[in-house]
């Protein structure tokens, strides 16, 4: 047989349980006959000392559900216990009502009961050497402290622990759940990022492929020529996309994953800086481009993220110019002391449909990723028409901020 199990704690069982023990405890030393009294009064029938017992631990029952009203019981229990003469089980239950006003009880409720604790024990002090006429009359002080100021510090004192740990444990889920929203940024901004590497990546040679595959199959009467040069091109950026899309799954995977390309079409991926604007506008001639490069200012060493950031608004520019543009663009890069310029220009195709294929690949996410990598590095972007050209202008600064 098992005992029936304790009632979970901050529960009225739990409360009822107590009183309930409390009471029993009472009882048992009424019936031990252990009742000593401050004042004997021999008279005084046992059975008066009940009723003061039951409404004591009656107070204890209420500890949670009203403090103060279980503090003015416990109290009137006390106070017609003390005319009887005084019971050790109802002082006893009394300084759980106490410790309990104390822990549960509003702020104002245990400032006003160590107040009282502590002027009854100094009371008490004073009184006993006045009654006794001698220093050690102050002993008469001693109970009050015990049943009183000892039970109110005690109540306090694990009350401000218990506070503490509340607000330590408030603390400890407001980081958390700042942490969670910092993991959560830093996700989507990866996946951002990781997005405009992959719409730089894919879509620009994609653009390329599906303009020449779109060629050689609308276009009737190709010679053997033509297929030729749009079958290389195709091929090229193909082969070219794939080497790119490897570099950078080879940046995702742990280092121990080898990431070489392998196989008779695998080529090294060109890397994505502004010394590299050659081959990039050498692949965009093939592709039917005609692209006038200038440059003014002295080139330098640009940060690496300010390098890529032009590199690609450079290969989207240029991309959108050969899927919207009419064959031709001007690409001028500004070394300047402070930033990097780059502007792209091109003329803007007459209203007329365009070829089928290059609807395939674009969905306005060109010029969102351009604008963004220009804002990550506190630049400037601007894109839109201008006296009937098409301009891209982005200003990367290339300085560390001044803070």
């Amino acid at each position: 047989m098992r005992p029936p199990p304790w009632p979970s704690a901050g529960t009225p069982g739990r409360d009822l349980a107590l009183a309930g023990t409390a009471l029993a405890g009472g009882l048992v030393l009424h019936g031990l006959g252990w009742q000593p009294q401050i004042t004997p009064h021999p008279d005084v029938p046992v059975a008066l000392f009940l009723p003061p017992l039951v409404a004591v631990c009656a107070a204890v029952a209420l500890r949670r559900a009203s403090p103060g009203a279980s503090l003015a019981l416990g109290t009137a229990a006390v106070l017609a216990d003390s005319l009887l003469g005084g019971s050790l089980g109802t002082i006893l239950i009394y300084t759980q009502v106490l410790y309990d006003a104390c822990v549960h009880g509003g702020a104002a409720l245990w400032r006003w009961l160590l107040r009282i604790t502590v002027a009854l024990s100094l009371l008490g002090a004073v009184a006993g050497v006045v009654i006794f006429g001698h220093w050690r009359g102050v002993a008469l002080g001693v109970p009050f402290a015990l049943a009183g100021v000892l039970p109110v510090l005690t109540g306090i004192s694990v009350r401000q622990y218990r506070d503490q740990a509340a607000s330590e444990r408030a603390r400890a889920e407001q980081t958390a759940r700042l942490t969670e929203l910092d993991r959560r940024q830093a996700v989507a901004a990866e996946r951002a990022r990781m997005a405009r590497e992959l719409h730089d990546v894919v879509a620009n040679h994609l653009s390329a492929v599906a303009i020449h595959a779109t060629a050689a199959l609308s276009v009737p009467g190709l010679d053997r020529a033509q297929v030729e040069s749009a079958l290389r091109v195709i091929r090229e950026n193909s082969v070219q996309g794939l080497a790119e899309m490897r570099q950078m799954i080879g940046v995702l995977r742990a280092p121990a994953e080898p990431t070489e390309p392998t196989g008779r079409d695998s080529v090294d991926a060109i890397p994505a800086r502004l010394g590299e604007l050659d081959r990039l506008v050498e692949r965009v001639r093939a592709a039917g481009l005609t692209v006038r490069v200038s440059t003014s200012g002295e080139p330098a060493a640009l940060p690496v993220g300010v390098d890529l950031a032009a590199y690609r608004i450079v290969q989207e520019s240029l991309t959108n110019a050969l899927k919207h543009g009419d064959g031709e663009a001007d690409l001028e890069i500004a070394y300047r002391p402070a930033e990097v310029v780059v502007t792209v220009e091109n003329p803007v195709r007459p209203a007329r449909r365009g070829l089928p294929g290059a609807a395939l690949v674009g969905a306005g996410a060109g010029l969102i990723g351009m604008r963004e990598r220009a804002v990550v590095l506190d630049g400037r972007f601007a894109a839109g028409p201008r006296d009937g050209r098409w301009r891209v202008r982005a200003n990367l600064p290339t300085a560390e901020p001044v803070p």
